[in-house]
């Protein structure tokens, strides 16, 4: 679950990090009466889960009590890459002299929290990332060790920051991983990391991803996340017991499969050669030929997806109900894009008896030649 910009700083706020902290509302009226008595000028921030924000309008001042309702009034309703703004926050203004990047994510690789951290903060990481990755600092924490004074001090060093700086950075990482341990986060993410210009440290935005399968255990959290307004595929999903996945908007092709980590293994193919996922779709196990006929409309239903690629392993899930389920989405959807089949285990070469007639529809024989598959077509 990702959290909106003044759910975050709500987050910070109680683990004592030093933030901004905003007056949030859903409509301009009530907005300009709790900004009644606040002092000026002030920041005037859409609440969407989408970057980009000022570049659309999203972000702009108000340098009084008329300037916020006309500026409050544009933003409300501003419809930001697919995502419209119904809550508005106010913010006070702050004077910086530097921003700087800092984030705490779960690593897939080292299985493990780690740091990542660039005196370039304000900006897209992935541009930094490409423009310029000698600036970008990463530090694996270790959950036996934990985290220790010299990896502030290295990093403060990066940023040619003072003594008394690396001192506030040095607190601010320490309360800012225990929030990640103790919310069971996969990302904290601070940008900009802001140097006010009288010399302290400051979160100006926050991004925060709390894994799904920990918010029983926190309770505040759980509530906001069942007032939250869902992607209507995801919840559509929910429906059939699956787990469907917004990724890349600009993407076009979709993965389904019965395991996060074959999701991702697909993903992580497909994006090295250059091409995005729109979404994915975890049926789970021993799914029957009628919930796959449904799962394979429901993640082509998107008109923007231009592909599906489904990679099973058949264990309690059959090969041949998975081909059924195919077979039966074409014939009672009349859906045309390309399917890309791969599937191993029971019952596979009566799976593929049923798909050898069917249009559309390419079987391969692991995940490489699926992903090379993807990428032919995808030229085509």
């Amino acid at each position: 679950m990702d959290l909106m910009e003044y759910k975050a700083k709500e987050l910070f706020c109680k683990y004592a990090i030093p933030a901004t902290v905003g007056i949030v509302a859903d409509s301009t009226e009530e907005l300009v009466e709790k900004c009644q008595h606040i002092e000026y000028p002030v920041v005037v921030k859409a609440q969407v889960l989408i970057g980009g924000r000022g570049k659309a309008g999203g972000i702009k001042f108000a340098n009084n009590i008329s300037e916020l309702k006309v500026t409050a009034d544009s933003i409300f309703g501003l419809d930001i890459r697919g995502h419209i703004v119904k809550k508005v926050m106010v913010t006070e203004k702050s004077e910086i002299s530097k921003e700087l990047y800092l984030s705490i994510m779960l690593d897939r690789n080292t299985k493990c929290p780690v740091i990542i951290f660039t005196p370039m903060g304000g900006v897209d990481i992935e541009q930094t990332a490409k423009e310029n990755p000698d600036a970008i600092f990463k530090v694996v924490i270790d959950p036996i060790i934990g985290l220790r004074d010299y990896t502030a001090r290295y990093l403060a060093s990066k940023a040619n920051l003072t003594e008394a700086q690396y001192l506030e950075l040095n607190d601010l990482l320490k309360k800012l991983y225990t929030m990640f341990r103790e919310c069971n986060c996969m990302l904290c993410e601070i940008n900009p990391l802001a140097i006010t210009v009288d010399g302290h440290l400051l979160a100006l935005d926050g991004k925060v991803s709390i894994d799904d399968s920990g918010l029983k255990r926190l309770p505040d959290l759980l509530a906001y996340s069942k007032c939250q307004e869902k992607h209507p595929l995801v919840e559509e999903a929910e429906g059939f017991k699956f787990l469907y996945i917004p990724c890349d908007e600009s993407g076009n092709i979709a993965v389904m499969s019965n395991g996060s980590g074959m999701i991702m293994s697909c993903i992580d193919m497909i994006s090295k050669n250059s091409l995005s996922v729109r979404a994915s779709l975890d049926m789970g196990g021993g799914a029957t030929s009628d919930r796959i006929k449904e799962a394979v409309r429901l993640i082509l239903s998107d008109i923007n997806t231009e592909m599906l690629f489904i990679n099973i392993f058949g264990g309690i899930t059959r090969c041949d109900e998975v081909a059924l389920g195919i077979k039966l989405a074409i014939e009672t959807y009349h859906i045309n894009k390309p399917i890309i089949v791969r599937f191993e285990g029971t019952n596979k070469e009566k799976g593929l008896e049923i798909l050898k007639d069917l249009d559309k529809v390419t079987y391969v024989n692991g995940l490489l030649e699926g992903v090379s598959e993807i990428v032919r077509q995808n030229k085509g």
